[in-house]
């Protein structure tokens, strides 16, 4: 069967409006669980008081997200009405030749025109919400750095990519994305391995941990697991917010803990502990190797399907563009893809859940579950988290189990 131009211009509209529906049906879903009784083994992380200020941000939350939802839709939908892509694809060919040039134009005009278009509702977010409930931290100034500093990175990395990809493309054919494969996932690789060395310190200020009673209680345990932990790093996360967190990084001897200073001023030592046991059962289990595997395997996908499809024609005229180009063709291939991503998304949430329950269950043998249970308790009353998200949203979202869930599997 032969599609035609306008064929596939609707199949695009009507994937881009099934997704929109399903995150609206999933976000109403969750909505209508809000005022769930809470169950007993949960109980006690909220007094009346702080109960109520959480039921209020998620409710905040939840006409926030659904406004700016619906912002970005339209604004999506308008674009393709009103040939968004041929009016910027125009623009570009009038300021450039080089149809390298002309592809960074187009896309560095989409990014940054979204981005800028954005920018109201982070405003809002972080200055109205994050405010009102006492979470925000960042002032104007470390707003308007990191905004700049985001953009500097995405420019580098991103046109940096972008650029290999295309001459890929120009030069090798329809191969190309065999080299570009090899490319990117050498690069996920590079800053899997580098990030808290390379991409932290460019927002946030990383010291090691001090000397002290802490540092003496998590060498212990990590001395007792056979787990070479040098390096331990507080990281400013106050600087931002007041939510806490902890995360690991790096492999061989880069590898590293890091952990918010929020975190430590809210946890006890054993408590700490009970969390970077956690960050280590997801190394000794090899789920941060797994996650790496499934992102490459699913770079490789995309790019596979993108080689077979990007030579066609039909791609461009869809967006009522007659002249070909390789990023015509990857806006409406990466519309086209969009089923392929959630799926792959269903799966990466089903093995992440199940990874923490594996990281939980370690923490548990080899330190005391007890504690954990109480860092997490201690973490959601400090986040205002949801106690009683609806079923269907966690499956489709979730990456990790609720916390009624992880502490029904610890105990």
């Amino acid at each position: 069967m032969i599609i035609n131009p306008e064929t596939l211009f609707n199949v695009l509209i009507t994937i881009i409006v099934l997704n929109f529906l399903k995150d609206s049906i999933l976000d109403y879903l969750n909505s209508t669980y809000f005022n769930k009784k809470i169950p007993k083994i949960v109980s006690d992380i909220y007094d009346k008081e702080k109960y109520l200020k959480s039921q209020e941000y998620k409710k905040i939350q939840y006409k926030f997200n659904r406004i700016s939802s619906i912002y970005s839709f339209l604004i999506l939908l308008l674009f393709f009405y009103f040939d968004g892509f041929l009016i910027v694809d125009n623009y570009s060919r009038s300021l450039f030749e080089s149809e390298l040039i002309i592809s960074l134009s187009f896309f560095g005009i989409i990014y940054f025109g979204n981005d800028i278009l954005s920018i109201p509702f982070s405003l809002y977010h972080t200055f109205i919400i994050e405010e009102r409930f006492g979470f925000n931290k960042t002032s104007v100034k470390t707003f308007i750095i990191d905004k700049l500093k985001s953009w500097i990175l995405t420019i580098l990395f991103g046109g940096g990519i972008l650029s290999f990809i295309i001459l890929q493309f120009e030069s090798t054919g329809q191969n190309f994305w065999i080299v570009a494969w090899i490319f990117m996932s050498t690069l996920t690789v590079l800053i899997n391995g580098l990030y808290a060395q390379v991409i932290v310190p460019l927002f946030n200020k990383q010291t090691k941990l001090e000397d002290g009673e802490l540092k003496s209680e998590i060498e212990k345990y990590s001395t007792k697991v056979g787990f070479n932990l040098s390096n331990i790093f507080v990281i400013d996360g106050s600087k931002r917010s007041t939510k806490a967190n902890a995360y690991f990084s790096g492999f061989g001897k880069q590898k590293r803990v890091t952990l918010y200073d929020t975190l430590i001023n809210k946890l006890n030592k054993e408590q700490i502990v009970a969390v970077i046991a956690h960050e280590i059962g997801h190394y000794k289990k090899n789920h941060i190797i797994f996650n790496l595997l499934f992102s490459i395997i699913q770079t490789g996908l995309m790019l596979y399907i993108l080689s077979l499809l990007i030579y066609m024609p039909i791609f461009s005229l869809a967006l009522n563009i007659e002249n070909h180009s390789f990023h015509i063709a990857l806006v409406t291939f990466s519309i086209l893809y969009t089923p392929i991503s959630e799926i792959s998304s269903l799966i990466f949430n089903l093995f992440s859940r199940r990874f923490e329950y594996e990281a939980d269950e370690y923490a548990d043998k080899s330190f005391d579950g007890k504690y954990l249970i109480e860092a997490l308790k201690v973490l959601t009353k400090d986040s205002l988290s949801n106690l009683t998200p609806h079923p269907k949203y966690v499956w489709w979202h979730y990456s990790h189990p609720t916390l009624l869930e992880r502490i029904n599997q610890l105990q």
